[in-house]
Order: C-alpha cells, then sequence, then structure tokens
C-alpha cells in the first residue's frame, strides 16, 4: 500500500494568532517579540518579511527594516490554547498524529482513500482549520514524511503541494543542499569543499566522502536526497512508555561513539515526556547487535525524573555494562513507569533549579523550531556530561 503523509505547517503562527485576536493588525506587518530594542524576533506576519524581516533577527535590525511594524510580545498561553484546537483536529482526521511543534505535524492518510480521494480529505482538513480556528495552514502531501515538509513549504502562505513518487528525482535534484533536514550552515560549508552544492550531487555522492560530513548520519542524508524517507508517523503513546531508538547504516563497536547518540535520544525521549506533562522512574537501552540478536537492560530510580540530563546520566551507566564488541546496528532509549510530574518534588535544590529552567529554555526553542533546532554536547571523558 502506497504511503499518503501530510505535513501541515500553520502559517507565521504566533503574528497570526495576533492577527486573529487583534483584527486591527489584519494586512499589516506583525512582529512577534517585544516592544524594546533588544531580544529577537519570535515570528512575523508575511506583510513583514517582505520587508526582509525574519524568524531569530535581532529586533534592532527589524526596527531599521520595518520602522511602522507593530511590534507585541509573545504569549505563549494564548498560542498553547490555540494550538490544541489546531491538533485536536488533526486527530478528528487521522488517528495517526505525530506533533513536531507547537505548529505543525505529520499525519499519516495511508488507507483514508477508503473514506474519499486522500487530496480532497486534505484539502478539507485545511479548510476545517481556516474555518473552526480563524487562521491559515500550508499542506504538503507525499509519499514519505521527507517530501511531505518540502512540499508544505513550497507555496506558503496557505499553500497546498502534493508530490508524486514519480519525478521525485527530478524535483530535488536542483535544489540547494539546505532542504535536507539535518544540514546547516556549517554541513554546507563543508560539503563545499567537495564540490557539493546541490541534492542531487549528494544523491551520487560516494557514502565514504558524506561520512566525513556527516558521520553516521551519512546514509540517511544520501537516502533523503534520492527521496527515500521509511520513517513512520509516529504517534505519541503516554500509556506505558515512551521512546525513541536509531538504526545505523554500519555496526559501531566504540562507547564514546554510541554515547553522543545516547545523549541525543534521551533529549528526544525526555522532550516528550515534559510535553505530556509526565515523570519516569524507569531507562531502559536497548541494543542490536550485527547479527540481529536484540539486548534490553534496564535501571530505576527511587524517585520519579524529568529531565534529560537525568535520563542520559542513567542510561550512559547502563550503557557501560553492555557489551558493544559484536557491532551495534541498533540504540535505543525508553521510559517507563509513568507518572504525572510533580514540579515541587524536583525543587529541593539549586542543582535541581538550574535542570529545571535549562530543560524549559531547550522546550521552548524545540516547541517552536522544531527538535533539530538544538543539540547538547557530551565531553570525551566520564566526568560532566553537559
Amino acid at each position: 500500500m502506497k504511503r499518503q503523509i501530510l505535513h501541515v505547517d500553520m502559517d507565521a503562527f504566533f503574528a497570526s494568532v495576533e492577527q486573529l485576536d487583534n483584527p486591527e493588525y489584519r494586512g499589516l506587518p506583525v512582529i512577534v517579540g517585544g516592544t524594546s530594542a533588544r531580544g529577537v524576533v519570535s515570528t512575523c506576519s508575511y506583510e513583514a518579511r517582505k520587508l526582509g524581516v525574519h524568524s531569530a533577527m535581532p529586533l534592532f535590525q527589524a526596527r531599521k527594516l520595518c520602522p511602522k511594524g507593530i511590534y507585541v510580545n509573545g504569549r505563549m498561553e494564548r498560542y498553547l490554547e490555540v494550538s490544541e484546537q489546531i491538533m485536536n483536529i488533526f486527530k478528528d482526521s487521522s488517528p495517526v498524529v505525530e506533533q513536531l511543534s507547537i505548529d505543525e505535524a505529520f499525519l499519516d492518510f495511508t488507507g483514508m482513500d477508503k473514506l474519499g480521494n486522500v487530496e480532497e480529505l486534505a484539502r478539507k482538513l485545511q479548510k476545517r482549520i481556516t474555518d473552526e480556528v480563524g487562521i491559515t495552514a500550508s499542506i504538503g502531501l507525499a509519499p514519505n514524511k521527507y517530501l511531505a515538509k518540502l512540499a508544505s513549504d513550497m507555496d506558503k502562505p496557505h499553500g497546498f503541494v502534493v508530490i508524486k513518487e514519480e519525478g521525485v528525482a527530478e524535483l530535488l535534484a536542483p535544489l540547494s543542499v539546505r532542504k535536507i533536514f539535518g544540514i546547516g550552515k556549517k554541513a554546507e560549508e563543508k560539503l563545499q569543499e567537495f564540490g557539493i552544492t546541490k541534492i542531487e550531487h549528494i544523491a551520487k555522492t560516494d557514502l565514504k566522502i558524506l561520512e566525513k560530513v556527516f558521520g553516521i548520519n551519512a546514509s540517511m542524508i544520501r537516502d533523503l536526497a534520492n527521496g527515500i524517507d521509511h520513517r513512520p508517523v509516529e504517534p505519541e503513546d503516554t500509556t506505558k512508555s515512551i521512546g525513541k531508538e536509531v538504526t545505523f547504516s554500519r555496526d559501531y563497536t566504540d562507547y564514546e561513539s554510541l554515547r553522543e547518540v545516547l545523549l541525543e535520544l534521551s533529549g528526544q525521549v525526555g522532550f516528550r515526556l515534559r510535553r505530556q506533562g509526565l515523570a519516569s522512574d524507569t531507562v531502559t537501552v536497548k541494543v542490536k547487535y550485527a547479527d540481529f540478536k536484540s539486548i534490553t537492560r534496564s535501571v530505576s530510580s527511587h524517585s520519579h525524573f524529568t529531565w534529560d540530563e537525568e535520563i542520559f546520566n542513567m542510561a550512559d551507566s547502563t550503557l557501560k555494562n553492555i557489551n558493544l564488541k559484536e557491532g551495534v546496528r541498533l540504540l535505543g532509549v525508553t521510559v517507563s513507569n509513568l507518572s504525572v510530574f510533580d514540579e515541587t518534588e524536583t525543587l529541593d535544590f539549586l542543582e535541581n533549579q538550574k535542570l529545571r529552567e535549562r530543560n524549559k529554555t531547550v522546550d521552548a526553542l524545540k516547541m517552536k523550531f522544531g527538535e533539530k533546532i538544538i543539540k547538547r554536547g557530551v565531553t570525551k571523558n566520564n566526568d560532566k556530561k553537559f
């Protein structure tokens, strides 16, 4: 059965909510981020974007480009309220929804052609958002997540783009390498050293060269350049456990490389745990070897935890006691024994307060810009992990 994946992305979400709540702002350049000269632009309306303003731009610079703009402070509680409305529409439209951030999600429409033409169903979803919420969304419909996300960004605002399997290579070939998520400015510069500037170049480049830039992610990047993405849409199931895992393109036997991956997985799990208002007392590390044999090792704590650092420290101590010499082809981290998070239990000490503030700052960035926006670093020794 051919997959039918939607990526739905709200248009200039924060600014659109401000224009929704303040009709006098409609059609005008609205910049969300603050009223002082300090700080940065969080989101701006398309009227402001036409003048060169964009997210993450310093506000003083935005004022030079758009002196007559409407500058407002963000209202996160209101944005979360509208986001919940939108997510409920998504859940009404598909049984499989993966929320990426406050204003975007993947929906799996595979098999829904039994209910009608999938493209028409997707257009009805888009119309529901406009009619019931009062703001617009752009939609990409494609055979996989990567292409769906690419499509949703092709005709903003209020766009609707369909990418079919036929012609994917021709579509991707001339695009900049930056159109592949995970490739930022530094990776782009490294690729340029090898004469790689377009997606078609990555698609044809030897994997050994790509590994010099992307390491263990090289195979995944080349697959994306060829329009291949097997990742499923993953709804969050909070009833029993929350986990993330990654399959490698080659087998790993060294602890340090796997430790860095473990850190990233712990951050992804922690973000999902906190977004659902939960805590855990058990961490499980899963390893699948080159011969496809799998093992799991679990460790429990006498108290509940929710911060990335706590998850990583427990997972790391578990990984140290697992045999890696057989070659690891998959690594996973799962938290279980879940309960509602009681924040008052974690704020007894100054260090816990630091963990809280650090994680909440990271969470806010991920909610707005997606999980790829920030990564934690890990040292090469066994002292301090963060």
